[in-house]
């Protein structure tokens, strides 16, 4: 594939192909695992209920990597994913607010496998500031910018409240934080070259409520 076509193949890389990326990547790693050596589109199509169609469109974006009749090599593609979503190397982050979500969140240790490395957790509360929650002491929120250029980190999430995601958001860009991980139901205005994910849970029942409903009534169980 030439520098042009690769160019105009990640201009036209939509959101949704990004998204299964990383459904490729998890089933991949779990066939790595196993001691599968090369993997094909009809098999990666099954596991997400997708067309193999749709799955060959995918992975032509990372290139050519599989061989008609032969499938792709499993390792060789688990890499060229993880160099197109941005894991092949690590990312630290930090979060912000020490309630029960970030206490979760800390506590799963796939993170770490999959690169990424909490290096603190602040909050605004006195009560909490000073307690180790998963091996981080909680610091102040008033001291992120000062502590930020020391901790090296570009993500940040955010496990706040509504009504102060957008300060807390704010004094993250400001300190140089270059992606954000936000699940405060609220949406956040953030400057040029800040990336933004958005996780609202309650969204996420009601699109899984909506989807049970439109079964109950057409008995589609797609």
């Amino acid at each position: 594939m030439s520098k042009a076509d690769s160019d105009r193949g990640e201009h036209k890389l939509s959101r949704a192909s990004v998204g299964r990326f990383s459904l490729y990547l998890r089933h991949l790693e779990r066939l790595h695992r196993e001691g599968t050596a090369t993997v094909s589109s009809s098999l990666l199509g099954e596991a997400l209920a997708i067309t193999d169609a749709q799955v060959r469109k995918d992975l032509a974006y990372l290139g050519n990597l599989g061989q008609p009749g032969i499938g792709y090599p499993t390792q060789e593609l688990i890499e060229a994913l993880r160099h197109r979503l941005g894991t092949d190397r690590t990312w630290k982050a930090v979060v912000v607010g020490a309630g029960n979500l970030a206490r979760a969140l800390l506590r799963y240790r796939g993170f770490e496998r999959q690169g990424f490395h909490f290096v603190a957790l602040f909050d605004s509360s006195p009560e909490k500031v000073g307690q180790i929650v998963e091996g981080l002491e909680v610091l102040p929120t008033a001291k992120m910018a000062e502590a930020m250029p020391a901790l090296g980190a570009e993500l940040g999430v955010l496990a706040v409240p509504a009504d102060a995601a957008q300060e807390v958001a704010d004094e993250l860009t400001a300190a140089g934080i270059r992606g954000i991980l936000n699940f405060a139901p609220t949406v956040l205005r953030l400057p040029t070259g800040v990336s933004l994910v958005a996780v609202d849970l309650a969204v996420q029942l009601e699109q899984l409520a909506f989807l049970v409903h439109l079964t109950q009534e057409t008995g589609d169980t797609r």
